[in-house]
């Protein structure tokens, strides 16, 4: 047991990280229903929502992909811990003392994992930057910010600092705070020569790269001076913790205004990110040294709670948007046009409407900002233009309109662009504004645009996941202080252990559970905890009765909840049984079942009006404890018919069948 967080540590963890709070940093969660919220899986890539949270039980589980867990699973899941690392990256966030079965000391944190031994040498890499720019070494440094118009203020902000010259001013002062040699290579913030290790970052200013939650995990570094041989910008190479394929700078600073605003505007670089923000475009963001790809826009359409509504995307008269906006802001360069078309391959993955916004002398967001003021910056934003547009006049710009070998040869440019967009609808109207631009026959443009998608310059029509598509393996719920987990189990092989939807035996089982589950409190009393174990037909669902069974019944979760009312009040003592008791139920299940438990305790109810949950919780139970005490009556009438008449097991028998039909009635009347 050396080196293991106690149980009750890791409970406490779980009690008290918020699930609402952990992974509403990745997703925009919505109100769903009576006590859930649910978004845009951050597992699997996926249009219409299907994850779901359930704060006051502290469970997740996404109905598309079927993962499901605690707070604990997700945080390893989103960042690729160890179970240990993420109690003890939890316990960091929520101030708890860990304390291990080998009697080593109590600490905020407990020992830290690998992961956040990194992120806390970013932390005080940070620190000495933003130090080093107070220095006159860094006079280089501000003399730059102050040319572009960034004050003092500004560069706190945004965290900037400055690398000094020398190979290792960052290198001793992490040794000085006990980071080891094997751990600042991981880092990225040091490199390996033929001579030693020595700082990768060098009389260069320096911005803090960070993740959506805000702990800086890299840093990008611009050169200042005509001396430095190395490349322009130099960004943190690959590591743990630092992915570039999906890091986007300002990430952090966007995405409360990305969530409210629906908007997302992407930009080219640091200190563009930095000119928006100060012009009022708080939703702006960049890629880091890297094409804004796949990664990126499932980062983005999470923020956005892209909905996949057929409605959203659409651009009203008024230039205004229903739905979120995706607007690329590049360079009037070449190089800035092609970015932007590479931009139109992604485009298709957005419900939202996404545009491009290209200044037309050519200058970026920082320039635009320095030279005509804040409110070109916004200006330009506005003046955004949809993306297909951009992307089939950019096509027509290579050639003469003037000529017929000039629309003809467009034409074979252009076609295969609107061919590649996957809404039919969208095409369609394309194809008749192409025929338009080109002055030509909208019938002829059309049958191009045809040819194009059948020969394979379009692209098909999107794969929908759906419910069963596996996205992962169910990595279950965390147990004990040893990370030891349910065996994982895949989507189609725990779907097929259970009935369709169709079936209105299963059907009412399953609400049963999920009322059980979710509102135990409601089932108190009800008759719930006297089912016999055969009660549930559904191997699966019978599994879960199985385990609620083991874990007491109903009547635990109520001694659970006056203790802890009596302990914490009413109010933290609800919420502490509620986790309490989903916990132990799983806890308690065999193998896949501990998926189902957490399936059914997030799954949203059919009833979502808080003042008609009683009335249905009572209704499912009735009908289900009605339908069992069928079943036991048909079973007392078969053995009573093979029982010698006016035997003593023949009265004993008839009692119990008088007694069950008689509650039976009952149920039938108060119902």
């Amino acid at each position: 047991m050396a080196g293991l967080i106690k149980r009750e540590d890791i409970a406490t963890v779980r009690e008290r990280a918020r699930i609402e709070e952990v992974v509403g940093a990745h997703v925009t969660l919505r109100q769903a229903g009576v006590g859930s919220m649910k978004g845009l899986c951050p597992f699997h890539d996926e249009r219409t929502p299907s994850f779901h949270v359930r704060p006051q039980l502290g469970l997740w589980h996404c109905f598309g992909c079927d993962e499901g867990g605690d707070v604990i699973s997700f945080v390893q899941k989103i960042d690729g811990l160890t179970f240990a690392e993420a109690v003890e990256h939890l316990a960091g966030r929520t101030g708890i003392q860990l304390r291990y079965e080998d009697g080593r000391p109590a600490r905020p944190g407990g020992d830290h994992g690998r992961r956040q031994r990194l992120i806390d040498a970013h932390r005080v890499a940070e620190e000495f930057f933003r130090e080093q720019l107070l220095t006159p070494q860094a006079q280089i440094g501000r003399r730059f910010l102050a040319e572009r118009s960034f004050d003092e203020q500004a560069a706190a902000t945004f965290g900037v600092g400055f690398a000094p010259q020398g190979w290792d001013g960052l290198l001793r002062h992490l040794r000085g705070r006990g980071f080891t040699e094997p751990e600042l290579i991981a880092s990225g913030l040091v490199s390996q020569g033929n001579r030693g290790v020595y700082d990768r970052f060098r009389g260069r200013l320096v911005w803090p790269i960070r993740d959506v939650t805000g702990d800086t995990i890299g840093f990008g570094a611009r050169r200042l001076s005509e001396d430095d041989q190395g490349p322009k910008y130099l960004n943190t190479p690959e590591t743990p913790i630092y992915k570039k394929s999906s890091v986007l700078y300002g990430i952090d600073l966007a995405k409360r205004a990305i969530a409210k605003d629906k908007r997302v505007v992407v930009v080219e670089g640091y200190t563009d990110v930095m000119a928006a923000h100060l012009s009022g475009v708080g939703t702006a963001i960049a890629t880091c040294g890297t094409a804004f790809g796949p990664d990126h826009v499932r980062i983005v359409r999470r923020l956005l709670g892209d909905s996949g509504d057929a409605a959203s995307g659409v651009m009203l008269s008024s230039g205004a948007t229903r739905g979120g906006e995706v607007i690329f802001t590049f360079d009037g360069d070449e190089a800035g046009q092609k970015a932007a078309l590479r931009a139109f391959g992604e485009d298709q993955k957005f419900a939202s409407q996404t545009f491009v916004a290209v200044e037309p002398s050519g200058m970026d967001p920082c320039d635009l900002r320095q030279q005509r003021g804040e409110a070109a910056v916004r200006s330009l934003v506005d003046s955004r233009e949809p993306l297909f547009a951009f992307a089939i006049r950019s096509a027509l710009r290579r050639v003469d309109l003037n000529t017929a070998e000039g629309r003809v040869s467009g034409l074979r440019s252009a076609a295969p662009v609107v061919a590649g967009i996957r809404d039919r609808a969208l095409r369609a109207e394309y194809a008749r504004e192409l025929a338009g631009w080109l002055g030509m026959d909208e019938v002829a443009v059309r049958r191009a645009v045809g040819q194009a998608e059948r020969s394979g310059g379009g692209a098909a029509e999107a794969p929908q996941r759906g419910r069963g598509e596996q996205g992962g393996r169910y990595s279950g719920s965390s147990r004990g202080n040893d990370g030891g987990r349910h065996p994982a189990e895949s989507s189609s092989a725990r779907q097929a252990n259970r009935p369709g939807r169709e079936d209105p035996v299963a059907r009412l089982e399953r609400q049963v559970l999920e009322v059980v589950l979710q509102l135990p409190h409601l089932a108190l009393g009800s008759g719930f905890d006297d089912l016999p174990p055969d009660t549930f037909t559904v191997p699966a669902y019978r599994g879960v009765h199985d385990a609620i069974r083991a874990a007491g019944g109903t009547r635990a979760y109520g001694a659970e909840l006056d203790r802890a009312s009596q302990e914490r009040g009413r109010a933290d003592g609800e919420r502490h049984a509620a986790s309490w008791w989903t916990e132990t139920l799983r806890e308690n299940a065999v193998g896949p079942v501990a998926g189902v438990i957490t399936e059914l305790a997030v799954a949203p109810l059919p009833e979502d009006r808080p003042e008609a949950l009683g009335n249905y919780a009572r209704g499912v139970l009735t009908s289900l404890i009605q339908m069992g005490l069928t079943r036991q009556i048909a079973d007392l009438k078969g053995r009573l018919q093979r029982t010698p008449p006016d035997s003593e097991e023949a009265v004993a028998l008839f009692g119990e069948l008088v007694a069950m039909e008689s509650r039976r009635r009952a149920l039938r009347e108060d119902s």
